[in-house]
C-alpha cells in the first residue's frame, strides 16, 4: 500500500483520496475549513456507486505535518497555483510521483520546473462531484479518470495506474496528456463558461435551450480547431472532432443536473480558474493563428465577471 497526500481536499480531492483510503492506502488529508468537522465527524461520501464512511481519517493543518509520501494528489484551483508550490514541497521525498487533479491547460509543465517532469502526471476526471456540508462529499455522476505522464513515458504511467488498482474508481490511461488536457476542455470550456454567463445556472439547463446548446457546440468547435493546431505542432495525436462532440453532447444529456465548478465558485464569490480554463487555450490558438471568436468573447466575459468582485 502507498501512502498518499491529498493538497487540495475539496470535494474532487476529497472524494478521490477516500476512495484510495477506502482500497487500504495510507491517506492523508491536508484540510482547512473543514478540519474540525472531519476530526470529529470523519468523511462521508455519497455517491452514485454507494455510500461509504470513513471513520477516522488522517487529517492534517499542514503539509509539514504529513511529510514525505508516495504520492501526491494536488486538486488545487488553478486559481491557487501560487501557493501549491510551498504547499506541496514538505510532501515530496526523493520517489514522490504528483498526480495533478485540477482543470487548466499548461499546469503540469509549470508543476515541472518545480519538482521535475519525471515525477508529473495529469489526471483528468469526468465527473460531477460537489460539496455542501462540511465533511460530506456528494458524487452524483460518472467518476472516471484518465491519467497520463508529463513525459508521456509509459512505465511512469504503469506505476500510476497500479496506485488505482483496487480502488473503487474507474482510471483509463492516455498516452498524450497534451491531448487528454484539451480532449477534457471540450467540456470545460463550453459548460463552465455557459453556466456563469447565462446566470449561474445547471448543465440541464444549457442542454434544454436552444440557443445556449448552440453556443455550447460552437465553442466545442473552436476548442478542437485550436486544439488541433496545439497537437499538430507538437506531434500528438489530433481530436476527432465530430466524434468528440458527439460524445461530450451525449454523456451531458445523461448527466443529472450539475453545478459546474466554476459557477459554484462565481456564485459564492470565489476566484474562479479563468487563466487556466480559458485564458492559456486562447492565447495558444492565437499563437498558432487559429480564429477562436467565441472563445476570445467568453473568454473577455469571464474575465470582466472575475475581476469585476475583486478589491
Amino acid at each position: 500500500m502507498a501512502s498518499v497526500a491529498v493538497i487540495g481536499a475539496g470535494a474532487v480531492g476529497s472524494y478521490y483520496g477516500a476512495r484510495l483510503a477506502q482500497a487500504g492506502h495510507e491517506v492523508h488529508f491536508l484540510l482547512r475549513r473543514d478540519f474540525d468537522a472531519v476530526r470529529t465527524g470523519g468523511l462521508t461520501v455519497e455517491s452514485k456507486d454507494g455510500d461509504f464512511h470513513l471513520e477516522a481519517p488522517l487529517v492534517h493543518r499542514s503539509s509539514a505535518e504529513i511529510g514525505a509520501v508516495d504520492w501526491v494528489l494536488c486538486a488545487l484551483k488553478a486559481t491557487a497555483l501560487e501557493a501549491a508550490r510551498d504547499l506541496i514541497a514538505p510532501c515530496v521525498g526523493e520517489g514522490t510521483r504528483i498526480v495533478l487533479l485540477m482543470n487548466g491547460l499548461g499546469l503540469e509543465e509549470q508543476f515541472a520546473t518545480w519538482f521535475g517532469a519525471e515525477r508529473i502526471f495529469g489526471g483528468l476526471a469526468f465527473t460531477c462531484i460537489n460539496r455542501d456540508a462540511a465533511g460530506v462529499i456528494h458524487h452524483i455522476d460518472y467518476g472516471a479518470v484518465t491519467l497520463a505522464h508529463l513525459l508521456d513515458d509509459p512505465a511512469a504511467l504503469a506505476d500510476g495506474l497500479a496506485l488505482w488498482a483496487g480502488a473503487r474508481v474507474s482510471v483509463e490511461a492516455a498516452s498524450s496528456l497534451l491531448r487528454a488536457r484539451w480532449w477534457k476542455l471540450l467540456w470545460n470550456i463550453p459548460f463552465n463558461a455557459l453556466a456563469v454567463t447565462a446566470g449561474g445556472i445547471t448543465t440541464d439547463r444549457i442542454m434544454g435551450d436552444p440557443a445556449l446548446r448552440a453556443a455550447a457546440e460552437t465553442l466545442m468547435l473552436e476548442v478542437v480547431a485550436a486544439g488541433n493546431a496545439d497537437l499538430g505542432a507538437h506531434g500528438q495525436p489530433l481530436l476527432d472532432g465530430p466524434r468528440e462532440v458527439a460524445a461530450m453532447f451525449a454523456a451531458t444529456e445523461a448527466m443529472a443536473a450539475y453545478r459546474p465548478s466554476t459557477m459554484i465558485d462565481f456564485v459564492e464569490g470565489r476566484p474562479t480558474e479563468v487563466d487556466a480554463m480559458f485564458g492559456e487555450p486562447l492565447r495558444r490558438a492565437r499563437a498558432l493563428g487559429v480564429a477562436t471568436p467565441y472563445l476570445a468573447l467568453v473568454t473577455a466575459q469571464m474575465g470582466a465577471l472575475d475581476g469585476a468582485r475583486r478589491p
